[in-house]
C-alpha cells in the first residue's frame, strides 16, 4: 500500500493507511522528498527531542510560497528554541489556568447563546452554527479584535488550512488563498497600528507593548503571533467539537451513556482526541542522522510525523480503532508533546467541553442526516467541512 498524504481519500480516512505503515514500515519514505514516523514511540522521540527534529522547516514544508506569515518573523510553530522560549514566554501569560477559568463564564454566555439560535426541530450545520463560530469569537476577544467579523476570520482561516496542502492545491484556488491571507494579512496590520495609537485590555495590545516598551517582540513577530493564535486556536477547537459529535452519531450507545452520565464528556473528549483528533500530521527537520525503527534517517531530511497514528498504535493503546468513551487515554499527543505542546490546549477542552453540555441539555436527540460527508482537505488538520445533524425536542 503507497501512502500519499496528498490524496483527498487518504485525508479523509487515514486510519487504514496508518496501520499498514505501523506494520510494515514504520519509518517511511515518500516520494514527494520527505520521511513518515508512525509508530507512538518514534513519534513521541521526535517531540521529545526538538534539538534533533527541528520545527524551523514546518511553514516551508506545510505551505511553501502560499505561507501568509511574515517573511522576516519566526512563527512560534516554526522555531526552534531560542526564538520559540522568547516566544512562548509572552504567550502563556494569556493561557495560564487562572486566565482560562475567568473566560468560563463568558464562554458559557457565548455557547448559550448560539445554541439558543438552533432550531428545536429540524436540520442544523454543527460547523458553521456552533463549532465554528464559537473559539472564533472566544479567540477574537482574547485578541481584541470584533468578534462580529468571525465570518471573514472563518474563511481567512480556512484558507490557511487549505493552503497546508501545499503544492497539490490547484493554481486557482491558490489564487483565492493568496487573496484571502492578504486580506488576513492586512486587517491585523490595521488593527495593530490602531492599539499603537491606542493600547487596550487585550492579548494583542499586550504584544504591541512587548514590542515598543521591552523590545521582547518585532512588529513583524506581533503580526505573526495574531495570524497564528486567530488560525491555531480556532481551527483547533472548531475540529475537536464536530469530529466529538460525529464520534458520537456513529456510537449511539456511546452517546446515550454520554447523554445520561454528562461527567463522561471530559474523558470522551480525550478519546476524540485520541481517536480521531483535529491535527493529524506536523512537520520536522532533522538535524543530525537518527535511526529509529531500524531505519537511518539523514541529517537535513524533512520528516511528517503521523500524530494521528501514533494514537492509533496498538503498542500504546489497545483496540486503537475502537471508540472507547471510557478508554485511559493518557499519553495521547492529541495536543503535541514538550516545547510545542498546544499553549490552547486547556481552552480548547473547556469550549467543547461546554458546546457538548449545551448540546445535550436542549437536544433530547441529535442525528447525522443522510448528507454525505465531506472533510477538510488538508495535509494536516481533519475534522468535517459541515456537519448537518437532525434534531428534536420535547
Amino acid at each position: 500500500m503507497d501512502y500519499n498524504p496528498f490524496l483527498p481519500e487518504v485525508q479523509a480516512d487515514p486510519y487504514p493507511y496508518y496501520a499498514y505503515l505501523r506494520q510494515h514500515a514504520p519509518v517511511y519514505y515518500v516520494p514527494f522528498g520527505f520521511w513518515t514516523l508512525s509508530r507512538y514511540d518514534d513519534v513521541y522521540f521526535a517531540f521529545r527531542n526538538p534539538h534533533v527534529f527541528s520545527s524551523a522547516v514546518l511553514v516551508s514544508a506545510f505551505i511553501g510560497d502560499l505561507n501568509p506569515f511574515p517573511p522576516d518573523a519566526p512563527m512560534m510553530l516554526a522555531a526552534d528554541p531560542p526564538d520559540h522560549t522568547r516566544l512562548r514566554k509572552l504567550i502563556n501569560r494569556a493561557f495560564t489556568p487562572r486566565r482560562i477559568a475567568s473566560l468560563e463564564l463568558h464562554i458559557r454566555e457565548v455557547v448559550r447563546h448560539l445554541v439558543a439560535q438552533l432550531p428545536a426541530r429540524g436540520e442544523f450545520d454543527l460547523v458553521r452554527e456552533l463549532s465554528a463560530p464559537l473559539p472564533i469569537i472566544t479567540i477574537a476577544e482574547l485578541l481584541g479584535v470584533p468578534p462580529e467579523r468571525r465570518d471573514d476570520f472563518k474563511r481567512w482561516t480556512g484558507a490557511m488550512i487549505r493552503a497546508t496542502s501545499g503544492f497539490t492545491v490547484p493554481q486557482e484556488e491558490r489564487e483565492e488563498i493568496r487573496r484571502n491571507t492578504g486580506e488576513l494579512f492586512a486587517y491585523f496590520r490595521e488593527v495593530i497600528a490602531a492599539y499603537h495609537r491606542t493600547p487596550g485590555d487585550n492579548l494583542l495590545s499586550d504584544m504591541v507593548r512587548a514590542e515598543e516598551e521591552n523590545q521582547t517582540l518585532t512588529a513583524e513577530e506581533v503580526l505573526s503571533m495574531a495570524i497564528l493564535l486567530i488560525g491555531a486556536g480556532s481551527e483547533t477547537t472548531t475540529n475537536l467539537i464536530a469530529n466529538a459529535m460525529l464520534a458520537l452519531c456513529a456510537h449511539p450507545q456511546q452517546f446515550a451513556q454520554v447523554r445520561a452520565h454528562p461527567a463522561l464528556i471530559p474523558n470522551m473528549l480525550e478519546e476524540t482526541l485520541r481517536y480521531d483528533g483535529p491535527i493529524q500530521t506536523l512537520f520536522r527537520q532533522t538535524t543530525q542522522d537518527v535511526e529509529l525503527s531500524g531505519t537511518k534517517i539523514p541529517a537535513g531530511s524533512v520528516v511528517l510525523l503521523l500524530v494521528g497514528s501514533a494514537n492509533h498504535d496498538e503498542r500504546k493503546f489497545p483496540d486503537p480503532e475502537r471508540f472507547d468513551i471510557m478508554r485511559n487515554t493518557e499519553g495521547h499527543i492529541g495536543f503535541g508533546f514538550g516545547i510545542h505542546f498546544c499553549l490552547g490546549a486547556q481552552l480548547a477542552r473547556l469550549q467543547a467541553k461546554m458546546a457538548v453540555e449545551a448540546l445535550l441539555e436542549r437536544f433530547p436527540s441529535l442525528a447525522r442526516t443522510d448528507a454525505p460527508l465531506v472533510r477538510i482537505e488538508s495535509l494536516s488538520v481533519h475534522g468535517p467541512k459541515a456537519l448537518p445533524l437532525v434534531t428534536t425536542r420535547v
